[in-house]
């Protein structure tokens, strides 16, 4: 049998993929303005919404494009409310996630109503547009998406090669069995010592380090509920990935799904704690 280049491995379109999307993504975060990044993500969300309306069975491009139209719309809506409404809002709806997915399976009879599963798709993705671009237009913004991102980043990189070593214990075997409560906790221990390091590194004396220890700890969370929660919705229709548009990582939905709820949380964290200026 011949021996699989690395490059062909999952392993190695991940890395691959990855080398190609981080220079564009800093491209982003760091030099367009902010209208022109609100524009983006939001394609990127439309994008999400196109892989999105498999998880209610739309196939066929006319029915994929009005529920692209539909979460367009959406954000458009989104847009017209104020910061303190759409933040209460996102920390309510992703607790209700999180009893959605420790519901699962018993509650499936819920993810087979088309209107649930559209209307649950426009409100995540019309979400974490918001956060995403409401963090990137306040003072210090581009190093604020750039900082989460990171997390996100090391959450899931600390999970994969963890979990790899020393998942047996299983996190949610009835919505995703490839996550390991070891993977959870090899996510958050990289990413409190990131966190540590950059706070030690700032050397700010007037910002609250526990405070913000700890709103990464929940965002990390977040991003592991986010997952689960794409995860949940694959599964009810026996989906292995959201799309192929990225080799080693699916679709688009599957680059997202942890950021869908990780920014929004973390943003609301920032916010209410009136520390949108101080990284």
């Amino acid at each position: 049998m011949q021996k699989q280049h690395f490059w062909q491995t999952s392993l190695g379109q991940r890395i691959m993929t990855a080398l190609i999307l981080v220079p564009l993504v800093l491209y982003g975060i760091f030099y367009l303005s902010n209208d022109v990044f609100s524009c983006i993500i939001g394609l990127i969300m439309l994008m999400g919404a196109w892989e999105w309306a498999a998880f209610f069975g739309w196939e066929s491009r006319v029915k994929r494009s009005s529920f692209v139209a539909m979460v367009a719309g959406s954000i458009v809506l989104v847009a017209q409310l104020s910061a303190y409404v759409i933040y209460i809002f996102s920390v309510i709806w992703w607790f209700i996630a999180l009893l959605a997915v420790m519901g699962y399976p018993n509650n499936r009879q819920h993810w087979a109503k088309t209107s649930s599963i559209a209307v649950i798709g426009a409100i995540t993705l019309s979400l974490a547009w918001f956060a995403l671009t409401d963090l990137q237009s306040t003072e210090h913004g581009s190093r604020l998406v750039f900082f989460v991102m990171c997390v996100i980043w090391g959450a899931d990189t600390g999970a994969y090669f963890a979990g790899r070593r020393w998942g047996k214990r299983k996190l949610a075997p009835a919505v995703s069995p490839g996550k390991s409560i070891a993977g959870l906790v090899g996510g958050l221990v990289v990413t409190l010592c990131f966190t540590g390091l950059v706070l030690k590194a700032l050397d700010l004396a007037s910002i609250d380090k526990a405070y913000y220890l700890l709103l990464i700890l929940i965002t990390v969370l977040a991003s592991v509920i986010g997952d689960l929660f794409e995860s949940m919705l694959k599964r009810n229709v026996n989906l292995k990935d959201s799309g192929q548009l990225l080799p080693g990582h699916g679709g688009v939905l599957d680059r997202i799904d942890s950021l869908t709820a990780a920014v929004p949380i973390f943003s609301a964290g920032l916010y209410f704690n009136g520390a949108f200026i101080t990284i």
